[in-house]
């Protein structure tokens, strides 16, 4: 399990623990409580109405949560890129620019495997494939690793801004229905009868949209800056590629 999934199952948790005594104090407590906030809604729900806020308040928390880290990730890439611009390539050597680099960088990575690719090519099995390949394939792994580190929880925002409307909607249904049932049975069917549960479970579809649409926005910006982080990694791999096959192997600055 990673870090990632450790926080969003704790945020659950203490989600879980901490909705009746959140929905109490949203309805207002005491005499004056709010006959149709979402104390209501808590208070007058069943498992399943209840599953379905829990679900969503869950989705919302964790949403939230990645795209706080991603943009701070992002962040930090677009910080090393310039460094990497006004460091890396002064340097006399390719080792020398990559000790200059903070040693978190993706870019300090990917020239230190490029560099390790060079260096023990020969001597052992990689010598059945020629430097070139060699060097080339290494080069691409560890950006494609990088790639991967940075598009690491957009699927859960994607998942969530397609399917969070629906979530709610059900719930919504699921609320309306019980609230119909209950006004048959009663056989009265005046406003102030039907207003208070009917309300209550739109609530659920207001709450499915507020959910879905920080999601589907932070989806789409996230996934343009990854581009142009992705763009800055693949343009030094590329220089890099380059500067190892040029025939310049000076990679020690000490020999």
């Amino acid at each position: 399990m990673t870090r990632q999934h450790r926080i969003l199952l704790t945020a659950a948790v203490v989600l879980m623990t901490a909705a009746p005594a959140m929905a109490f104090a949203a309805g207002g407590g005491g005499a004056e409580a709010n006959p149709y906030g979402l104390g209501a809604l808590w208070s007058n729900g069943d498992f399943i109405a209840r599953t379905v806020l829990l679900i969503m308040v869950v989705m919302s928390v964790g949403t939230w949560y990645i795209m706080i880290s991603k943009f701070l990730e992002q962040a930090r890439i677009l910080k090393d890129a310039k460094i990497m611009k006004s460091e890396f390539w002064t340097k006399p050597t390719i080792q020398a620019g990559s000790d200059a680099m903070p040693e978190s960088s993706p870019f300090r990575y990917i020239a230190q495997t490029g560099i390790t690719a060079a260096e023990h090519h020969e001597g052992t099995m990689q010598e059945a494939i020629d430097l070139h390949t060699w060097t080339t394939m290494s080069i691409l792994r560890s950006v494609e690793l990088v790639q991967t580190r940075l598009q690491g929880g957009l699927a859960f925002l994607g998942t969530v801004g397609s399917t969070s409307p629906f979530v709610g909607l059900f719930g919504t249904v699921w609320g309306i229905y019980h609230a119909l049932t209950a006004i048959g049975i009663a056989g009265n069917a005046s406003i102030d009868k039907v207003a208070g549960p009917v309300g209550e479970s739109l609530i659920m579809t207001a709450i499915g949209l507020g959910t879905a649409v920080p999601a589907v926005l932070g989806y789409n910006l996230l996934v343009r800056r990854n581009k142009g982080a992705m763009d800055e990694v693949r343009n030094f791999a590329a220089d890099v590629q380059s500067v190892l096959l040029g025939g310049y192997r000076h990679l020690d600055p000490n020999s």
